[in-house]
């Protein structure tokens, strides 16, 4: 099928939508709301969104489905950061270019912010993989200087990661299915504008970070 520039995420949203009506859109959900919390950089959103506007009565068990494997893949990520960082993951992240970005997180987890930057992590865009794996890091760092792992534990990341990926899964689920078929029409009406525009965001935060 040819798809014209212009309208590519258009294109796009379509694809979802059909996926999010296969008779296995709930095995493709769990597949990518674990491997995002270890690895995947595709956030569970895509497939959660079109899934709740094709059946809306199903927004939050759809939601809880996210919440689960999501959280089951953060707690791989952690025990792979507090476990097997040195010998096989620090090389990964250098591979994939994650390098800054685990750098950037590990900063952010002092025994001041390690809490905060969880549930940030759990409940906004930042890629969760990140956080995971560095909580795991920095624990383990904490357990061979103190010999505890403090407020980094995985019996903190666990609560406060629930709490944040709960929020975070069940407030789009509910608003997309109170939004039902309008959001839906709205979304196909200017899905391509939006697509477009934060492309557009993109190449001008990169070449602002280039000059300047």
């Amino acid at each position: 099928m040819k798809v014209k520039a212009l309208s590519f995420f258009s294109y796009i949203y379509e694809l979802c939508i059909k996926l999010a009506k296969h008779p296995k859109a709930a095995w493709f959900l769990c597949i990518d709301s674990f491997c995002e919390s270890v690895f995947w950089p595709i956030p569970p959103d895509v497939m959660l969104a079109p899934m709740c506007l094709a059946r809306p009565n199903r927004a939050y068990r759809y939601a809880l489905i996210t919440v689960v494997t999501s959280m089951c893949g953060a707690i791989c990520g952690y025990y792979l950061g507090y476990l097997v960082y040195d010998p096989w993951i620090k090389d990964l992240i250098d591979y994939f270019g994650q390098r800054p970005a685990m750098e950037t997180a590990r900063g952010w987890f002092t025994r001041e912010y390690g809490v905060l930057m969880v549930f940030a992590g759990a409940f906004t865009p930042i890629p969760y993989k990140i956080i995971a794996v560095t909580c795991g890091v920095v624990a383990a760092e904490s357990v061979l200087r103190t010999g505890s792992a403090g407020m980094l534990s995985i019996f903190v990341f666990v609560p406060v990661s629930l709490v944040g990926r709960g929020l975070r899964f069940y407030i789009e689920a509910g608003v997309i299915a109170w939004g039902g078929e309008r959001m839906e029409k709205a979304i196909r009406r200017y899905i391509d504008y939006i697509g477009w525009a934060v492309v557009g965001l993109i190449v001008i935060y990169v070449l602002y970070k280039i000059i300047f």
